[in-house]
């Protein structure tokens, strides 16, 4: 998908680019001419996508923080800029996953370690980055969202609830900025074998919420990199505000997209009876 990119000349940070997921979007990106910067809690992790980057030519700059400290945040974008210069695309990857089990049984702060993470990670890094973006009238903001948004998860009630308030979050946002030369997504990337669902399926509570987790067709974390790369070269402008899936064929939705804009489609709405 992102084989005639070109990003040279732009400036991407990736949460969560430690590892897994969001790692995979930063080598995707650097590979493309972008110069990255990875931010994420794990410095060893951080060190070890620096590395990964650097040995292929590419340009990186690592951050150690937490997307829950706003203040670590704010630090860390300034730093950014001060070494790469203004933002173009920021994404939003780092994610948690802790709370297995139903509600009234699991542990009480590790549910909502979920919700900050997943939430207001998010929120403080489109808070960091947009009075840039708004400035300049320019810029495109990813998500990392979740098939978990769009059902009833009753052993994941946190992460569910965090993800579907990033759907909402990403079409609100993008009706804010409409008109600023700024787009925002939410993406899911399928369903992918990380340490996130590894430790998971490694918990009997995660073992019985998700058995067909067991026989599941994974999916490389190269395909959601793909599609970012794609949305960071404008090729998916104009479904800004929706939920794309790293499983679907972009070309496909965008030669549909006056379509899915005209009806609603790909974002988190209310379906009633015809009256």
């Amino acid at each position: 998908m992102h084989e005639t990119a070109d990003l040279r000349g732009q400036h991407a940070l990736v949460t969560g680019g430690g590892r897994g997921i969001g790692r995979a979007i930063a080598q995707a990106l650097a590979a493309v001419g972008a110069a990255v910067d990875v931010l994420a809690r794990g410095e060893a992790e951080l060190a070890e996508t620096r590395g990964l980057i650097e040995a292929a030519g590419g340009r990186c700059l690592v951050l150690p923080a937490d997307v829950t400290d706003r203040a670590a945040v704010e630090a860390a974008f300034a730093r950014a800029e001060t070494e790469f210069g203004s933002i173009d695309l920021l994404v939003n990857g780092a994610g948690s996953h802790l709370a297995v089990g139903e509600l009234w049984d699991v542990d009480a702060d590790a549910w909502w370690t979920d919700i900050e993470t997943n939430l207001r990670g998010p929120f403080n890094c489109c808070r960091a980055v947009l009075p840039g973006m708004i400035g300049r009238g320019r810029g495109r903001i990813v998500t990392i969202a979740s098939g978990a948004a769009l059902e009833p998860r009753p052993y994941s009630t946190a992460y569910a609830a965090a993800k579907a308030a990033v759907l909402r979050l990403t079409d609100s946002l993008h009706a804010a900025v409409q008109g600023r030369g700024i787009a925002v997504f939410a993406i899911h990337p399928g369903g992918v074998r990380t340490a996130l669902t590894e430790r998971i399926l490694n918990v009997e509570a995660g073992r019985a919420a998700y058995p067909h987790w067991q026989t599941l067709d994974w999916q490389p974390p190269e395909r959601a990199a793909a599609l970012v790369v794609a949305i960071a070269a404008g090729r998916a402008d104009a479904l800004g505000g929706r939920y794309l899936d790293a499983t679907d064929a972009l070309d496909a939705l965008l030669a549909h997209a006056g379509e899915i804009v005209r009806d609603d489609l790909y974002t988190l709405r209310l379906r009633r009876l015809a009256k």
